[in-house]
């Protein structure tokens, strides 16, 4: 591209000086410094905006720069109709080719040391480099046994896996603490909230036992997964804690969610039956019996049997102190109490063996209890046994002949008795093969005809009152 420009640049002076004129050897360095400028331009824009202002100079002050030349200024040629003149070229007198040369190659060296270096290109920096020794570490990092994840203090533990029973760690345990275990008893304190926030209940000091079902189950289930000296947040859905039925004390709405907030203080072993004393043995057993009471009160009749046989199982362990009368018989106060109402959760279970046995062991040793003997002819009701149940229930309401109760049951029973015998007769006729109706009666009897019973009957007496008079005779 640099001969044909410079070929034109010539024609075009030679052109403009009129055919075979004088040629100027100054325009084939001017046009090749401009061809570069505009070139430097075009690559840096600061030589760009330095060609710029060289070109915008006037043409008086360019003049006034250049030297005159050997020869002699020329005349200045009129240029030939029909070519324009070359008003965009800067014309430098004194220039000589072999210094647009040299020019043209220090600029196109500027332009290469502009370039950055090569070793910031396609090259990695000094971090990215591989440190020496970098592979043994890594070789050794993966050696070594991975730690057990340990879970952060705001991460909630879903207990049962179906996001019903959560727990998160507020203030963990102090270090090498242990956590309880089934059959401990242990100390919290405890703060019950509604989901709204509103707090109902706040025990500075709760003791039970764990897997005994002395609280709710979302306290027996939480609590065995805390450290001594934690403070934990527990949320349960209600299904966990007060159910459908709600709460009186503390009032808890029905199907309301808690929020806990847990602080295990203390764990001991649970007490030894054994070496319980009469009193100790006493109220062990009264914590149990109420604890199934609320459980019976908030219709969970499954927990309630469970603290009751635990009532039971305390009142009756053997053991290895010595009692005084008076807690012997406070403690068969106590267990009297506790058949009965286990007969009753049995019986709300539809599990009526064990309701039946529950009530036989109360009537032994209270032969006129009297909801032992409604329980008891309840239960033998439900199992269709009504010629048995209505005495029982007859004995009950003649020790208390006031209760509504006992006289609504045993009337309700009497005609289910009265219906059963009418279709157990009915079932004999058809099976005996009677007909379900009499024949009709003979339109030429009388109302004087005398029945074949009473004729046959009379006759059997006068053959034996004449045989009795034969034998008279003949002895005599």
């Amino acid at each position: 591209m640099r001969r044909p420009m410079s070929a034109a640049v010539s024609a075009a002076a030679a052109n403009r000086h009129g055919g075979g004129g004088a040629w100027s050897p100054s325009l084939v360095p001017e046009a090749r410094r401009l061809r570069l400028g505009a070139g430097r331009g075009a690559q840096d824009p600061r030589r760009g905006s330095r060609s710029r202002r060289a070109s915008s100079r006037p043409p008086n002050s360019m003049a006034s720069c250049a030297e005159p030349s050997a020869s002699g200024p020329e005349p200045a040629a009129r240029p030939p109709a029909g070519v324009p003149p070359l008003e965009d070229f800067e014309v430098l007198d004194g220039v000589e080719d072999a210094e647009g040369e040299e020019e043209e190659e220090e600029e196109e060296e500027e332009d290469l040391s502009e370039l950055p270096p090569l070793e910031d290109v396609g090259q990695p920096s000094l971090e990215e480099t591989e440190q020496p020794g970098a592979l043994a570490r890594e070789f050794l990092a993966a050696m070594e046994p991975e730690p057990e994840p340990v879970p952060a203090p705001d991460e909630w533990l879903d207990i049962l896996g179906n996001g019903m029973l959560r727990k998160k760690t507020l203030v963990p345990g102090p270090p090498g603490s242990s956590r309880p275990a089934k059959g401990q008893v242990v100390t919290v304190q405890l703060q019950t909230s509604l989901e709204n926030g509103t707090r109902v209940q706040e025990e500075p000091e709760l003791v039970f036992t764990l897997g005994d079902c002395d609280v709710i189950q979302a306290l027996d289930l939480s609590v065995p997964l805390m450290d001594v000296g934690e403070t934990a947040m527990v949320t349960a859905d209600s299904k966990y804690c007060y159910g459908p039925q709600g709460s009186r004390s503390p009032y808890i709405p029905p199907h309301a969610a808690l929020c806990l907030e847990v602080t295990l203080k203390m764990a001991v072993d649970g007490p030894d039956l054994e070496m319980l004393t009469g009193q100790e043995r006493v109220a062990l057993a009264n914590r149990k019996r109420e604890c199934g009471n609320a459980h019976y009160q908030r219709a969970d009749f499954v927990l309630a049997a469970n603290s009751y046989d635990l009532a039971i199982k305390a009142i009756t362990s053997s053991a290895k102190v010595d009692m005084t009368f008076e807690e012997e018989e406070q403690l068969l106060q106590l267990k009297v109490k506790c058949l009965n109402n286990l007969a009753a959760s049995q019986l709300k279970l539809d599990h009526y063996r064990a309701a039946l046995r529950s009530c036989s062991l109360v009537l032994e040793h209270q032969p006129d209890n009297i909801k032992a003997l409604f329980r008891k002819g309840k239960v033998l009701a439900q199992q269709g046994e009504y010629s048995e149940a209505i005495p029982i229930l007859r004995a009950a309401l003649k020790l208390e002949p006031s209760n509504k109760t006992i006289h609504a049951e045993l009337s309700k029973l009497v005609k289910k008795h009265a219906a059963q015998r009418s279709t157990e007769t009915a079932l004999y006729r058809k099976m005996l093969g009677n007909p379900s109706r009499l024949p009709a009666k003979c339109p030429g009897k009388g109302a004087w005809s005398i029945p074949w019973k009473w004729l046959f009957g009379a006759t059997a007496v006068a053959l034996g009152g004449v045989a009795l008079s034969v034998v008279i005779a003949a002895r005599n």
